[in-house]
């Protein structure tokens, strides 16, 4: 199997992939880095990928989903607070006095 090969992962796991990956870009993340960041939260979720046999499961880790949703909701909160600091900034500073002749 090669390196980035996806078939041993459950359509589940490829779905969840493809969801977070979308989350990334309407962040403005690029195509392939969010692509990246998705698959490696699905690996830490999933401890990797899904193995055959009884007992081999593992509980699932959402502790990243959350660390992201955390930072997503941070950044967005602080761009809309910065911009709105600019504008009222920009509104109630006086303007350069002009000189009479």
């Amino acid at each position: 199997m090669p390196q980035g090969d996806k078939s041993s992962y459950t359509n589940k796991q490829k779905r969840q992939a493809e969801h977070i990956e979308e989350g990334y870009e309407k962040r403005g993340t690029s195509k392939k880095e969010a692509e990246r960041r998705a698959w490696a939260t699905v690996n830490k979720e999933d401890h990797g990928g899904k193995k055959s046999g009884s007992g081999r499961g593992k509980k699932k880790d959402t502790s990243p989903s959350k660390k992201g949703g955390r930072i997503g909701g941070a950044a967005k909160k602080a761009t809309k607070t910065r911009s709105k600091t600019i504008a009222s900034r920009s509104k109630s500073k006086p303007g350069p006095k002009k000189r009479k002749s």
